[in-house]
């Protein structure tokens, strides 16, 4: 507890660091204000106070409850994450894209600039769509074409302000803005859930006490197997030849190419929860289909649905994987900087190497990420509300731990550059890669 007082007063020695945090706790609290704004024309006691399920209630977590509400920022930050998601996918697939990000900073301003274009044209799409279809008849108290209209520019001003907010967080605060904000957004929901989940345990049998405490107890165990997961990589020795630059020599040393065991993030569970809403949509478009195969998917609890989704999260794991690591250009980049892995040629074989070592981490990644997906399924099923089930796993456990782990090393940074101590009493913080942001769409961590 005394190097816990010691460290926090070591960060608040740092001015700049001191004003970074402030700076990002600032904008935060803006950003919970402004979720708490409804739409301009719609009646606030009017709105459903139903609880969302499935890819719904995926995104009203991520926009900490601001979805339900009908709030001017519903649609959060997804659409820019969507977008920068379909650039990058560009910049594997099309070579002009390629070529951009291989421009350095100028190409990275324009991929950006692209980023915001795509995000504007998404936001509209899908602000229409939201007001139609998530937005009763019966909250909109003036002209429904005027509400439309208005709606669809209001939500899409109000995405860009999240956009611009987790911009500022990213150059002037601390850790990565879009990330923070997502993870707030969830946390918000936290009170909330754990409210419901003490209401529920206590008004059960008797016991109460000792079951709160065993479900708080398999939640920490959880977040430890989460991180276990997301910090964990297989580090492929490299040997860089000696070269000498001027009066001093270069090289000679040994380091390591960390290949991360989950290398592709939290993108397979979202793929995979986009693909196991379809079923539901189809049954709400079309009521007949009910009493069909398609219903099973509508049971998150349901056996059915735990495999097929256990399943297309390892399918998206390896798909994800494949396309954003690339063991050619590692292996050329390695090459032209003098370097080689011990006991392999340069260039095919180095690449077939790499290629090889991926393949047999991702496997078992996939799986321990498949596991973690489909907890909060189990944690319903054994009695746990469904609203507190969500911090069991799934994306927003990932989101969590992610962007705390990734924070944390950022102001561990700090403390190392002015001489202290570090954040752990052994060892390091170490960075993660999760959801791309548009702030380096050829692969940073959102």
């Amino acid at each position: 507890m005394k190097k816990l007082f010691t460290t926090l007063s070591n960060i608040w020695k740092i001015q700049e660091l001191k004003e970074r945090i402030l700076f990002t706790l600032m904008i935060l609290v803006i950003y919970r204000l402004v979720c708490q704004v409804v739409l301009p024309g719609v009646d606030p006691a009017q709105l459903s106070n139903a609880q969302k399920s499935g890819l719904l209630g995926l995104l009203d977590m991520f926009a900490g409850g601001a979805f339900s509400k009908a709030s001017i920022v519903a649609l959060g930050v997804m659409p820019y994450i969507s977008a920068s998601i379909v650039v990058q996918l560009l910049g594997i697939a099309v070579p002009t894209f390629q070529k951009m990000q291989k421009e350095g900073e100028s190409g990275r301003k324009k991929l950006t600039q692209y980023t915001r274009y795509l995000t504007v044209a998404i936001t509209i799409v899908q602000a229409i769509g939201y007001v139609k279809t998530q937005v009763p008849q019966e909250a909109i108290v003036i002209s429904h074409t005027l509400f439309y209209f208005l709606s669809a520019i209001v939500l899409t001003a109000g995405t860009l302000f999240v956009m611009w907010l987790g911009e500022k967080i990213t150059d002037k605060g601390i850790g990565n803005g879009t990330s923070l904000i997502i993870m707030v957004g969830i946390i918000a929901r936290l009170p909330i859930a754990l409210s419901q989940e003490v209401s529920s345990v206590f008004a059960g049998s008797d016991g109460g006490l000792i079951r709160l405490v065993l479900e708080i107890v398999a939640l920490y165990a959880i977040i430890m197997f989460t991180i276990l997961i997301v910090q964990g990589v297989r580090k492929v020795p490299v040997q860089y030849a000696k070269r000498i630059v001027g009066n001093k020599q270069v090289g000679g040393v040994r380091q390591y190419i960390p290949l991360k065991v989950n290398a592709a993030g939290v993108m397979p569970i979202i793929f995979a929860q986009a693909l196991m809403f379809v079923p539901s949509a189809l049954i709400g478009l079309f009521p007949n289909l009910q009493e069909s195969w398609l219903h099973q998917y509508s049971d998150i609890t349901s056996l059915t649905y735990s495999l097929t989704f256990a399943f297309l999260i390892i399918a998206f794991t390896f798909f994800y994987t494949a396309i954003t690591v690339n063991p050619t250009q590692m292996s050329d980049d390695m090459k032209k900087n003098g370097g080689f892995i011990p006991g392999v040629k340069p260039g095919l074989a180095t690449s077939s190497f790499i290629d090889d070592v991926i393949s047999k981490i991702t496997f078992p990644g996939s799986l321990f990420l498949a596991i973690i997906a489909i907890i909060p399924s189990l944690a319903v099923k054994v009695g746990i509300q469904q609203e507190f089930a969500h911090f069991f796993g799934g994306t927003s456990l990932l989101i969590l731990v992610g962007v705390v782990l990734d924070t944390l090393q950022q102001i561990e940074s700090y403390l190392l550059m002015r001489h202290y101590d570090g954040l752990m009493k052994t060892g390091r913080v170490t960075g993660r890669s999760g959801i791309p942001s548009a702030t380096s769409t050829s692969g940073a961590a959102l």
